[in-house]
């Protein structure tokens, strides 16, 4: 970290270690950061992306929330968690009694049971009401004190509080049974959403009624969203925003220079996969696990992450990513080369008319995925047994036409709702599952169960280790990568590393002029 000229240093007790402080002009100097991830509803039922919940981390409070590079949540909204009765079925929190909305109207106990009720009862398409399957009813025994009752014993449940489904909203503002259709937000974090134009910009001011888990709030931000990563990169060059994230180009990221003086540059592990997810169902012609399997012998990660991705991205051969307890190799097991003649014998034993033919689809403007879509068509297609229809789609019609079954293949990222691997199983895997593939097989489902019974996380091991045996053997998705995190910012703007620590919280109120 470059020093300024005062030498003027601040020691922060805690997390937040050293930092610049920051001169009395820039202090209120809004700080504009660009970003390839859309926002698909502002309202917390109504969306499952990381473009939303970025704003939601901002905007919302749960009633708990992750500390940087944590994996145990803490109190945020409330002022204290944990399970009642020596079991995993009933959880407690009581409240802060100090929050309040931007009405003036104090938050209660019966707003979070409400924000809870509202995600399950709405359970939007493409919203987290997944996220709560366990979660039976709520209860609200006074104006502080809120309790979870659920159907099955859930050790991760305190995750999921801590994410943003778990973003709690003011009953007076938000209907019951349907979405908030403005371009509002009425929530208790650290910043306020001032101003929101969809797929362009959102002006964040700090909140100043803010009251949690953090000791104070950040520099105003404005967010700015790009349709694609060349526009996002064009704007870096031309110094139109002062932070870049997610997601510039490859051919950029690869040419990166941690000692180039006019920027800083945060280069991390991530816990973001990259799936190629298979319609299953009955119709599909991708129905029969033999041509999902013929498929899983075709794909060449390796190429994909060396071309495609110039090395920014590492391939990937499971459900559960590296660093994630639980991660193992099962796809490299089942499948460890690109075989053209098994992949022939498993469509002659299927019985099917080569070539098969499926639809493909991808969201434009993410990442590299039409670069991605084609070199897959050419891989798939070179053995002669397949033949690809690729289309693009804008992100919302994407995420539309996969929730409705629509595409019989369509390859999306993914990042960690949680830092456990909890957040691969259910919403990827189980029956119903966000991701709309079709798939449902009782034994995962059940693994599923039986994995989150495990205060101690290690012991769920053994599950996502059978979990992930029986998705190679079902291919209901061919996991494809592993992204590695990048983020670029002028060289007088500090705290970039905390947009992207694998919590899942984009911590906007880091970002410090230094």
């Amino acid at each position: 970290m470059r020093i300024l000229v005062t030498l003027l240093v601040l020691a922060v007790v805690g997390i937040g270690g050293w930092q610049l402080l920051p001169s009395q002009e820039s202090k209120n100097k809004t700080i504009t950061v660009g970003t390839t991830d859309a926002v698909t509803s502002l309202d917390p039922a109504g969306a499952y992306d990381a473009g939303s919940w970025a704003l939601f981390s901002n905007v919302f409070q749960s009633l708990l929330t992750f500390e940087p590079d944590g994996v145990e949540p803490v109190p945020d909204a409330a002022k204290s968690c944990a399970f009642q009765g020596g079991g995993l079925k009933t959880y407690q929190c009581r409240l802060r009694d100090d929050i309040t909305f931007p009405s003036g109207r104090k938050m209660t106990a019966g707003d979070v049971k409400y924000s809870f009720e509202r995600v399950k009862k709405i359970n939007s398409d493409v919203g987290p009401a997944s996220l709560f399957s366990t979660l039976g009813s709520v209860t609200a025994d006074d104006a502080t004190t809120v309790i979870f009752h659920l159907s099955s014993p859930d050790a991760t449940f305190p995750l999921k509080v801590a994410t943003g489904a778990g973003s709690i909203v003011d009953k007076d503002k938000y209907p019951a049974d349907a979405l908030r259709g403005d371009s509002g937000a009425d929530g208790t974090g650290p910043y306020r959403l001032t101003s929101y134009t969809k797929d362009a910009q959102a002006d964040l001011a700090p909140n100043a009624s803010y009251r949690g888990y953090l000791s104070g709030t950040g520099r105003p931000v404005e967010l700015r969203y790009y349709s694609d990563s060349q526009k996002l990169d064009s704007a870096w060059a031309d110094k139109r925003v002062d932070v870049a994230t997610r997601t510039l180009p490859p051919a950029m990221l690869s040419k990166l220079n941690p000692s180039d003086p006019d920027q800083r540059v945060t280069e991390s592990d991530s816990s973001e996969t990259r799936n190629l997810y298979l319609d299953t169902r009955a119709g599909s012609p991708l129905h029969d696990a033999r041509v999902r399997r013929a498929m899983a012998w075709l794909v060449n990660r390796e190429q994909l992450a060396a071309t495609v991705y110039h090395g920014t991205v590492d391939p990937l051969y499971s459900l559960i990513p590296t660093g994630i307890t639980g991660h193992t190799t099962s796809f490299f097991d089942a499948y460890p080369t690109q075989s053209a003649q098994k992949a022939r014998e498993l469509l002659i034993r299927a019985g099917v008319t080569l070539p098969v033919r499926f639809t493909f689809g991808y969201g434009k403007g993410r990442g590299s995925g039409a670069e991605e879509a084609a070199a897959l068509k050419r891989q798939l297609e070179a053995s002669g047994l397949f033949k690809v229809d690729v289309q693009g789609y804008e992100w919302t019609d994407f995420q539309k036409r996969w929730a409705a079954g629509k595409m019989d293949a369509w390859a999306v990222g993914w990042v960690a709702d949680y830092p456990d691997a909890d957040t691969f199983g259910s919403p990827l895997v189980g029956t119903d599952s966000t991701m709309s593939t079709g798939y449902s097989n009782k034994v995962v489902d059940h693994l599923i169960l039986d994995s989150q019974q495990y205060p101690d996380r290690s012991r769920a091991a053994n599950d996502f280790r059978d979990i992930q045996a029986d998705v190679a053997a079902d291919v209901p998705l061919i996991p494809l990568w592993q992204r590695k995190e990048y983020v670029v910012s002028t060289e007088d703007v500090g705290g970039g590393q905390y947009l992207t620590d694998g919590t899942g919280v984009f911590r906007l109120w880091r970002l410090n002029w230094i």
